[in-house]
């Protein structure tokens, strides 16, 4: 017999101000037709004053658990993936284990950018292979409002804030492909290609928090290739094939992306899970918001075999299959 991580609860929580496309209008030269043509967005959600990252998720990690039937208590721990905290330190995960009430078991951050999720889900998987834990709650939330430079039109219409949570429960698989829960991973960074996407800010740099900056174009181009092999890797280490996948739920960067990775990967995009269009790139929490929205519209099937996907600043890369 093998321990698998299966997810038995999801929750996602978005602040409740929505910021449409024709908000930028009056403030750059944009349009709401220029946003939706070049990435699919048409609104998404900032986090009111006040309000932070750790605020966000422990919203999402309550909805999680609820869906689950659990209490805080009932976890062994908490990895939470996010590049926007709070503070410098603590991490924003012992944040939400306090806002929980719970009382025992361990809480971390894990920073890998937009791929911050899938890192962390790998993490939390094999944390519950070795039989470190049995339940985990597993969550990615972002403020990326508080990092962007409002007169760059190429970057800051693209993001949004939110947050999304998993609890990961240890059953017994057989060993095989036909096992609940995940089964495989797959982790990549190459820091040569920092320069494409990163904050310029930082405590031992300049002492600020910084701003985003993107070099869109060859960010797209590492994209599409980079995320269409990593799911291909995961899916021959689980025993898979792409004609096998029921759903894709990407990373939600760009519609542009998205479609052209589902393409290379051979999956119609009727099988792939998209919310990009209401929430923009929210970067470590648009997997696990996207998991959310679907599972609670009852779109995953008990055995669907689902591939999460994503690539971030770094560069960082990676997929996870699972069986729902």
């Amino acid at each position: 017999m093998t321990r698998r991580s299966v997810i038995i609860g999801t929750g996602h929580y978005l602040p409740e101000r929505v910021v449409e496309n024709s908000w930028f209008e009056d403030k750059l030269e944009t349009s709401d037709e220029w946003i939706r043509a070049r990435t699919g967005i048409e609104r998404r959600h900032f986090a009111a004053e006040g309000q932070t990252t750790s605020n966000l998720a422990t919203r999402a990690a309550r909805a999680a658990l609820d869906r689950a039937g659990l209490t805080p208590d009932d976890l062994d721990g908490i990895v939470l993936a996010t590049s926007t905290p709070d503070f410098t330190f603590p991490a924003v995960a012992t944040m939400v284990q306090a806002g929980l009430g719970m009382s025992r078991g361990f809480a971390f951050d894990v920073q890998a950018v937009c791929a911050g999720f899938v890192f962390a889900l790998a993490n939390a998987d094999a944390m519950i292979r070795a039989g470190q834990a049995d339940r985990v709650l597993v969550i990615g939330a972002e403020t990326f409002s508080r990092i962007m430079d409002w007169t760059d039109r190429s970057t800051c219409v693209l993001f949004g804030d939110g947050a999304g949570a998993v609890v990961l429960e240890a059953q017994e698989g057989a060993g095989g492909s036909d096992d609940r829960g995940i089964l495989s991973s797959d982790l990549n960074s190459d820091g040569r290609y920092r320069e494409l996407l990163y904050v310029d800010g930082g405590v031992s740099t300049t002492g600020t928090a910084g701003q985003l900056r993107m070099q869109g174009n060859l960010v797209f181009r590492h994209a599409v290739d980079k995320l269409a092999k990593t799911a291909h890797t995961a899916l021959t280490k689980a025993g898979l094939s792409a004609d096998q996948v029921d759903w894709l739920v990407p990373h939600q960067a760009n519609l542009r992306i998205i479609g052209a990775t589902a393409q290379k990967m051979g999956l119609p995009i009727e099988k792939v899970v998209l919310t990009v269009a209401d929430h923009g790139n929210t970067s470590a929490a648009s997997i696990p918001l996207a998991l959310a929205v679907a599972d609670a519209e009852g779109r995953f099937k008990p055995g669907d075999v689902i591939v999460t996907e994503a690539i971030g600043g770094g560069l960082s890369w990676g997929s996870v299959i699972l069986r729902w």
